[in-house]
């Protein structure tokens, strides 16, 4: 991840004036005077890999909060900000499910609420032209230009036993949310510290509550692959705001070790999916929102930490400039969603036009599971010294794309199983 800084700001670092902060070589969203040391300015945005950074659950308000919890109301600002952001990821990201539903579902209805659509339905929300209501929209309003047999889809899903026994518990659970945030936003307001964490403290029980029935395995076991997604992806947006309790009570510890958690949490759920997935229409929707969650949501919970980590480590002189810091004029805006269609998406039908199913279903577990990677490597490396390839060797294997090692291990492995067919019935 990239910080971009103010037009000003960033010269004065270009001519030596001023200095980005870095944490163990890391960058952080901070700059701080050459000479007096004192810290003059947040970055106003990010990119990934030359794209802005738009995160899909992740709020990437909340990277500034910890260092600004040392101004307080700054602090305390860049946090409820944040918790708008969850919000409305919530609510978008739930509603989607009610055209995914539980079990099988026709592509046509992944194609309707893939991340291009999601993000168009997150814009909406945020622009507060669609309205969440116990956690869902009226997604015959939201995508109506898409089609009868969307809507038609959409009232399968509503008639379906099964998922209304799964919309009531989502429902639930995002009335609990909805409860937990307004009694946080009030207890934010509270000047007396031991009432105020107090309340805190019962905000935070309440988001693990609602955290559960996110997470209900029951539940997660009955969905598809890409509904599983989605419920996950609920989930993760619970874990962030738990994440805010802990930062707003100065408990840094704590915020560091459920940051860390959090990101081994994403991989371990995102593997899950992807071994769940069973057809091509799932995987062009897992396909591009897995990448965006590494590359973009990961990247944020990352940065976070590194910030968080960075406050730890401060001298008490550092600690006292930082909270004598006025970042007031800085217009901070991390998160840019991006309406056109997203470079995941171009990705995928790249690599799609150059593989198959398996194959790519295992380069983005590769993402996940380099483990996997390197013994697709050892197992093309012994059959390409059998067969005669002799450029195939393991350390040329190490540099090659992992659609390159993909596609490589399947040659191989079909060629393996049509030899042993051969011997069979030879040998019969």
């Amino acid at each position: 991840m990239l910080f971009q800084f103010a037009p000003a700001i960033q010269a004065g670092i270009e001519t030596g004036k001023y200095l980005q902060v870095f944490s163990n070589g890391v960058p952080l969203s901070m700059a701080r005077d050459a000479v007096s040391g004192q810290f003059i300015a947040h970055a106003i945005g990010a990119t990934v890999n030359n794209s802005p950074l738009s995160p899909l659950v992740a709020a990437s308000n909340l990277l500034i909060s910890g260092a600004q919890m040392y101004q307080t109301q700054q602090g305390f600002t860049a946090v409820l900000n944040g918790l708008q952001t969850i919000q409305t990821s919530l609510g978008v990201l739930q509603a989607t499910t009610a055209l995914i539903g539980v079990g099988t579902i026709a592509g046509v209805a992944l194609t309707a609420v893939n991340l291009h659509q999601t993000m168009k339905l997150r814009k909406e929300v945020e622009q507060m032209r669609l309205e969440v209501k116990n956690g869902f929209i009226d997604l015959k309003q939201a995508l109506k230009d898409q089609g009868v047999e969307i809507r038609q889809i959409i009232e399968q899903v509503a008639q379906d036993i099964k998922f209304e026994q799964h919309r009531t518990a989502l429902v639930r659970a995002y009335g609990v949310f909805i409860q937990a945030m307004n009694r946080f936003r009030s207890a934010m307001q509270l000047q007396d510290f031991s009432r105020r964490n107090a309340e805190i403290d019962g905000v935070r029980g309440m988001l693990f509550a609602a955290l559960a029935d996110y997470s209900n395995p029951h539940l997660l076991e009955e969905t598809c692959a890409a509904g599983q997604l989605r419920r996950l992806e609920c989930a993760w947006a619970i874990e962030q705001a738990i994440v805010a309790t802990y930062q707003v009570q100065s408990e840094v510890s704590a915020v560091s070790d459920r940051l860390i958690l959090l990101q081994d949490k994403i991989r371990e759920d995102a593997l899950t999916v992807i071994n769940r997935c069973e057809s091509h229409d799932e995987l062009d929707f897992l396909f591009p929102e897995i990448i965006r969650i590494k590359n973009h949501d990961l990247a944020v919970l990352d940065s976070w930490q590194n910030h968080v980590d960075w406050m730890q480590s401060l001298p008490s002189s550092d600690l006292k400039l930082l909270s004598s810091a006025d970042f007031n004029s800085t217009d901070t805006h991390y998160s840019t969603i991006n309406l056109a269609e997203p470079v995941e998406q171009l990705m995928y039908e790249s690599l799609a036009e150059k593989s198959h199913f398996y194959s790519l279903r295992d380069q983005l577990l590769f993402l996940f599971d380099p483990e996997l990677r390197r013994e697709y490597e050892v197992y093309i490396s012994e059959q390409a010294g059998i067969t005669g390839y002799k450029t195939l060797v393991t350390s040329h294997l190490q540099q090659a794309s992992d659609l390159t090692v993909s596609n490589l291990y399947y040659y191989f492995k079909i060629r393996d199983e049509s030899k042993d067919e051969t011997e069979l019935v030879s040998s019969n």
